[in-house]
């Protein structure tokens, strides 16, 4: 392959000619109208695909066999026909005209070549095969997923240049359970701000130049205020650094996303909010707790610890979900109980949620304080009340 020269080429309203109707020349067809092109279709027949686009109007038919008159114009030219006395005359005459050609299924006689292309946010990946096209699609997707998962670097110096600050939900401490979009936006990060219950092990994958700052809130201990970490974001945000705020969980639940979004916004900074998987519903999962389950329970709610309780259903098929609430355990589970919930309603507590430490602690709302002070549960942890729980493999209690 050499002599060959890369480069990438800007068809949006130029004429380009695909001689064929086949498959082949239906993908290349809508790629190109894809990218902008005026399509004209050079062939007898075409497949039902392309029929469609010609009925739209989005691609030119010229319904019959192949005229040298055909490249009149044309910028570029794929030929497809399958035929290779067809093909064969449609490169020399591209060729005599001074017209890149496409030449299906023989690269060798082609002067141009489709690389197998991918897009992730604004970078373009294409991957030349040397000739094999299998090989090239191989190659580019390899590259795609690195590029999605993070892997490989998203940084970009120039594309906001005013700041940008990207509210991600982290899920429940997993880093397998990040978001692809989340971890795009960490590889792209001049600034991570992150919380205790983040997923800090991604934080070894950042650039070494890259700004990290601990903001994590203990229970009952906020060594930095919302206020600051507000401050903090916009600062950043200020100096056209791209700040990634990694929060645990979803930044929507129970995550003071709302608050950081609003102060960006009040201060002229772009924001974006990526969602996380919530640890209400995962860390339930991960103890083989379904919050919802056909014949068991058809709704839940999720509040935090501090959260007056006596105004929610109790009925044993609503799930109850209390965030955050350890400390106050035995006080709720009496509340609960005082407002009308069965003292025997089935209730998990699980700690360190997907982590190897994960622990889970069953009983009922009348036992349920007096197991977790026993066995010693600590935040971070979860606690599930409902009938749902008895679904968990933990269940029935020791």
């Amino acid at each position: 392959m050499s002599g060959n020269f890369p480069l990438t080429l800007r068809v949006a309203d130029r004429l380009v000619v695909v001689v064929g109707g086949g498959h082949v020349a239906t993908r290349r067809t809508l790629t190109l109208v894809t990218a902008g092109a005026r399509v004209v279709v050079v062939s007898p027949t075409v497949t039902d695909s392309l029929a469609s686009s010609i009925s739209r109007g989005d691609v030119e038919w010229r319904e019959r066999a192949y005229e040298s008159s055909d490249l009149d114009g044309a910028w570029l030219v794929q030929t497809a026909t399958g035929d290779p006395a067809v093909d064969g005359r449609v490169a020399d005459d591209a060729e005599a005209r001074q017209v890149w050609c496409l030449k299906g299924g023989d690269p060798d006689h082609a002067t141009a070549w489709m690389p197998a292309v991918a897009s992730v946010d604004d970078v373009t990946v294409a991957v030349s095969g040397g000739g094999d096209a299998r090989r090239a699609t191989s190659l580019r997707d390899a590259v795609a997923a690195a590029l999605q998962s993070g892997d490989l670097p998203l940084r970009h110096g120039t594309h906001h240049p005013g700041g940008f600050v990207a509210l991600v939900g982290g899920g429940p401490g997993d880093p397998g359970l990040l978001t692809a979009r989340g971890r795009r936006l960490l590889a792209e990060a001049d600034v991570v701000v992150f919380d205790r219950l983040a997923p800090q092990s991604v934080l070894a994958e950042l650039a070494p130049d890259v700004e990290v700052i601990d903001v994590g809130k203990m229970p009952d201990n906020h060594p930095i205020p919302q206020e600051e970490i507000n401050a903090i974001l916009i600062d950043r945000a200020k100096q056209g650094k791209i700040v990634v705020r990694l929060k645990g969980g979803d930044p929507y639940v129970f995550g003071r996303g709302g608050e950081e979004l609003i102060a960006c916004r009040d201060a002229g900074i772009e924001v974006e909010v990526v969602p996380g998987v919530t640890s209400a519903v995962a860390v339930a999962a991960a103890a083989g707790i379904p919050v919802t389950h056909r014949g068991v329970a058809n709704g839940f709610s999720v509040v935090t610890g501090h959260t007056e309780l006596i105004e929610l259903p109790t009925e044993r098929s609503h799930t109850l979900i209390l965030l955050m609430g350890v400390g106050r355990l035995r006080e709720a589970a009496e509340q609960l109980t005082g407002a009308g919930h069965d003292p025997e309603t089935p209730v998990a507590i699980v700690e360190n949620g997907y982590a190897d430490n994960q622990r889970v602690t069953v009983g009922t709302l009348n036992t349920i304080a007096g197991r977790a002070e026993a066995v010693g549960v600590k935040p971070p942890a979860v606690t599930i009340i409902g009938d749902v729980v008895s679904l968990s493999p933990a269940w029935p209690p020791a």
